[in-house]
């Protein structure tokens, strides 16, 4: 249905694919269905903002329940991500973030997932600092049970977009910042 929506709106191309990285800085193409109007990054890379002109009505619905990221499941099955994990990053933005923080390239030790512990509890504006520590805590704490807390949690946002979880982000946020603290605490 949604990729009838998409082709209707504007007749542009349904899927989009784009660079992104994985585990040992290793590029690959993502897969999406296409949220934005053609050409939409002519003036290269930048992130969407919350009311960006960019993204098609079709697109905003797509984006709030996270459909549009659906077609990465061609991804995992090509072993390029994971179900779980670091979100793959754009290779320039990467590069970028990695100038003010050398250690955001430490999320490259796993592969990329389709969602992450940084989806679920930051919020969509988290600055890379931010996003750079949820991601350390998961890649320190991984488990399968904190794997299947991610994807209930992914499930939950998707059915229920209009509701937040700021209580629980807000709580994970804290659980983050006393791993890390105490972590940090064992290495002095």
């Amino acid at each position: 249905m949604s990729l009838l929506f998409i082709k209707l709106e504007d007749g542009g191309s349904v899927l989009y694919k784009q660079k992104r990285l994985t585990i040992d800085d290793r590029i690959f193409y993502v897969y999406k269905f296409r949220s934005m109007i053609p050409n939409a990054e002519q003036h290269g890379a930048q992130l969407a903002t919350d009311h960006d002109n960019r993204v098609t009505k079709v697109g905003r619905i797509l984006r709030k329940c996270r459909l549009d990221e659906i077609p990465q499941i061609l991804n995992i099955l090509k072993g390029d991500m994971s179900v779980v994990g670091p979100r793959p990053e754009r290779p320039e933005l990467a590069h970028k973030y990695e100038k003010d923080i050398p250690e955001f390239d430490f999320r490259l030790r796993v592969k990329a997932g389709l969602t992450g512990y940084a989806q679920v509890t930051g919020l969509y504006d988290t600055s890379p600092y931010d996003k750079l520590k949820m991601d350390m805590m998961y890649i320190e704490q991984y488990s399968l049970l904190l794997d299947l807390r991610i994807i209930m949690m992914t499930i939950k946002t998707m059915i229920f977009p209009g509701e937040s979880n700021e209580g629980t982000k807000r709580h994970e946020q804290q659980k983050v910042d006393n791993n890390l603290k105490k972590h940090n605490d064992t290495d002095k």
